[in-house]
């Protein structure tokens, strides 16, 4: 009678390097997660707050626009730096067959970095638009008076200019932690 098929299969330490891109992913997952959370945050509140104004300029709108795209690239870079936490724990499993392969946990990271590209192209425009419709209309304050209150910057322009730069600053977080993950996990 064999013995060996009631007795469980041994279960064989993680290598190190497994370790180690387990601890990375898990750490700098959660770092990235809550940094953008808080970010993004920041940015939809000052989008709401700028899109409330009378800013009735083509220029904010097209801004708001980008902004609101921009916000919604954060929102799945936020979705893929939770997913860096949960490869970590997969990572960690003792059964190798649940265990994500090295090429796997690679395509999830740069797939996130071409989500932060994505949405800090949307910001960039984003911004764009509104500081050239912002300069626009402080160049014409001078004649403010015989322009109207069109011409005018209002607090509309401005609260989508930081909406739009809050969302570059959380983006270009995601890439630089989604760049540093790409080469620690590849050594």
């Amino acid at each position: 009678m064999n013995d060996n098929i009631d007795k469980p299969e041994i279960a064989r330490p993680l290598p190190e390097s497994v370790l180690q891109a387990s601890s990375t992913l898990k750490w700098w997952g959660w770092r990235s997660f809550w940094i953008q959370i808080v970010l993004g945050i920041i940015s939809f509140l000052s989008l709401g707050t700028g899109s409330l104004g009378e800013s009735k300029s083509p220029g904010t709108g097209f801004g708001i626009f980008f902004a609101v795209c921009g916000l919604i690239a954060l929102g799945i870079s936020v979705y893929f730096s939770y997913r860096y936490t949960k490869i970590a724990e997969l990572l960690r499993s003792s059964d190798p067959i649940r265990r994500p392969k090295r090429t796997d946990t690679l395509n999830v990271i740069r797939q996130g970095l071409m989500v932060n590209l994505t949405g800090m192209l949307l910001s960039l425009v984003g911004t764009q638009s509104v500081v050239g419709n912002v300069l626009l209309k402080s160049v014409g304050q001078t004649g403010a008076v015989r322009g109207g209150a069109g011409c005018l910057v209002v607090a509309a322009d401005i609260f989508s200019v930081q909406a739009n730069t809050t969302a570059v600053t959380a983006h270009f977080l995601g890439i630089g932690i989604s760049l540093w993950l790409l080469s620690r996990i590849t050594k």
